[in-house]
Order: structure tokens, then sequence, then C-alpha cells
């Protein structure tokens, strides 16, 4: 039994605690996100009307499929690993980033090389500190320095257990839920969202609710290289609106600038961004939303882009009006990864009532001639 049973709060029940621990220990790296796509469909395929994928995995859930007017709910559902870059004759392997893969976490980490013949175990080894003691100046973990070793001599005995340049790594690390209040693991970011978005399916299905639209909950692929997904899904749907959840930084721990980040914390609600690409009408009905349900949220500026998938959405198919609503997250692209329960279920309930306070024909101009 998982030592998270106890836990629920007030819309995520047990069953989606249950979802979410396991669509979050599957690896779902950058262009290899197939079998964390299946369980994510798995899951909204009961609320939902129809779904399908595209060629390069992102899935879509749609109710009223036959609905002109079209409304987007969207997530990325790729998580940052590696490469492998090359294989020395002692066999030892280095490594290339897949996405913004952080190289300082990296020694000491256990990891999984997955292979056609299976998962291989690894470890990123690092010189000992009795071995490092007494230089002028220490060396600090960088992409050239780092290394796995998975207990193999030579590099012939490394390409016989299936290894190979291009061969993609992950971390080991998996979800737990820390003191009643975290939860905590790798790949928050941001399959964190696609957990969301499948809430608001489930609770659109299990309240009812009738939309006058076509409601398209996408959980695209290859965001971390590129917002390449959801470009390639925005062409293919073409909707008329767009939503995207994604994470933010918590600015409250040490070292970061808050005058450069902006101040954010985690527990004190999703965060609503205002960037050029946000549609500063829809954005003002997120925000008025917000505030007519009594749900708490937070604010944040993006200079020029916001990083996100509603970039991609935005300025696609002649301009699509876009908004961001985010979660809170301490230490992103790490392998434990930090949301706060309450934000996750603000966030839920936030996206729900949007969703449920959209018109189908609504032109968000501020004026037309």
């Amino acid at each position: 039994m998982s030592k998270n049973k106890k836990i629920q709060s007030k819309i995520v029940n047990q069953k989606s605690i249950d979802f979410l621990e396991n669509y979050l220990n599957n690896p779902s790296p950058t262009g290899f996100e197939w079998e964390g796509q299946r369980i994510w469909l798995d899951y909204i395929n009961k609320y939902v009307d129809e779904s399908f994928t595209d060629t390069y995995g992102t899935a879509v859930g749609v109710i009223n499929p036959k609905a002109k007017y079209k409304v987007v709910l969207e997530a990325h559902a790729d998580e940052i690993s590696w490469f492998v870059n090359y294989i020395n004759n002692e066999g030892l392997i280095y490594v290339i980033r897949n996405g913004g893969s952080d190289h300082q976490i990296a020694p000491s980490k256990r990891v999984n090389i997955h292979t056609d013949q299976g998962i291989r175990k690894a470890v990123f080894g690092w010189p000992a500190i009795h071995t490092r003691s007494g230089k002028e100046k220490e060396e600090n973990p960088n992409q050239k320095n780092i290394f796995l070793d998975c207990g193999c001599t030579s590099k012939e005995e490394v390409e016989a257990l299936g290894i190979h340049v291009g061969s993609v790594i992950t971390y080991e690390d998996e979800f737990m839920i820390l003191n009643d209040r975290y939860y905590v693991g790798r790949a928050l970011d941001n399959r964190i969202g696609g957990f969301m978005i499948a809430e608001v399916a489930r609770l659109l299905k299990e309240n009812k609710k009738k939309l006058p639209f076509g409601l398209y909950i996408v959980n695209s692929v290859q965001e971390e290289i590129g917002l390449k997904g959801a470009e390639m899904i925005a062409e293919r749907i073409q909707p008329n609106v767009a939503i995207v959840t994604d994470v933010t930084h918590d600015t409250t721990t040490p070292m970061i600038e808050k005058n450069v980040q902006g101040d954010l914390a985690c527990g004190l609600g999703p965060v609503v961004s205002y960037a050029p690409a946000v549609q500063i009408n829809l954005n003002r009905l997120i925000v008025d939303t917000a505030k007519d349900k009594n749900i708490p949220f937070q604010r944040q500026a993006s200079s020029r882009t916001t990083g996100t998938d509603t970039d991609a959405f935005a300025y696609s198919n002649m301009g699509v009006a876009s908004a961001l609503i985010s979660l809170p997250l301490r230490y992103m692209h790490t392998t434990v990864e930090m949301a706060h329960i309450d934000d996750v279920d603000n966030a839920i309930r936030l996206l729900y009532e949007v969703v449920s306070s959209l018109e189908a024909d609504k032109d968000y101009r501020s004026f037309a001639k």
C-alpha cells in the first residue's frame, strides 16, 4: 500500500492522488513521452467524448468535438533528461542535455538508462572529497566533466547492455508527500499541469457541466526544448482560446532575487501572468473569476515572452486569445520539485471556474472596426 494513502484535499481525491503518483513516477523524457501519455489518456478518457494523439505524441481529450468554437486547456507532458553522448574505453558515459537539465545536481544521483533491452541502472560519479582537497581551486560539476558509471570496465561491455549514443537517461527519484503539505518529486514541471487539467475534465463530468463550445484538453510534448509540441497541436486544432498551465518559481527560498524573479510563494495560490502573449481581456476574465469565487491568486510579469506554451498558442493561426495560469514551484529542474497541495487545489478550482464561465463565439478584442 502506498505511503501516501492518507492524504486527501478538497478537490483532489484519493483516486486522483493514485493517478498523480503513477503518472509522476513514470519517465516521460522529451521526445519519449508515449508511456506517460498512455497513463494520462487512460485516466482522462472516462471524462471526455473522444481523444487522439498526434505524430510526436501530444495527447488530447475532447469534450463537444463537433462544436465550431474551440477552447484549449493545456499543459506539457515532457520532463528534462539526458542523452548518452560518448562512451569512453573505460566504460564511463558522458552526456548531453535533453532539455534544461541541471549539471550541478547530477553528481551522486542514481539514474535509469532506457534501452531496447529494458532499464539499465547507473550513477553519476564524482571524485571523493579526499582526492579534491589541497587543490588551489576545486572544479565544479559542469556538462563536460559529469559522467555515468554503470559498473562496466569497457566500452564493449556498456554496449552489450544495449546502451548506445542517443540512449535517454532519467533520474530514479519518485513521488512523495512532504509534511502533509507538499507534493514532491521530479517532473512536477509540468506533469502536475497535466494532472490539473485532467482533474478539470473530471469535475466537468462529475458536475454534469454542459459547455457551449468544444473543450480540447491538451497534454503537449517537447515543451522543454522550445514549445514544439504546442506549436504542432495549435496548428491542428486551430483554437479560438487557449488557457495554458505551467509552473513558475517560488522565490522565497535562498539565493533568489525577488527584484528580478518577482515575489511569489507556495501556498498563496496559483499565479496569473502578465506578458505580451497574454491577451488582456481574457486575463481580466481570469482575475475577475478568481475574485468572484474567492480563489487566492498571485501575479507575475514576464518580459517579452512567458517561456511557456502560451507563446506558441498566442502567436499561432493569426493570433489566438491566450492566457497563463501557473503553479508556484520550489527547486525547479531538480529531482525534489515541490508544489503546495492547496495551490494545486486552487489552480484546479480556478481553471474549472474559468472554463465554466467562458462563452462561445466570444471576441476578446478591445475594439473592432
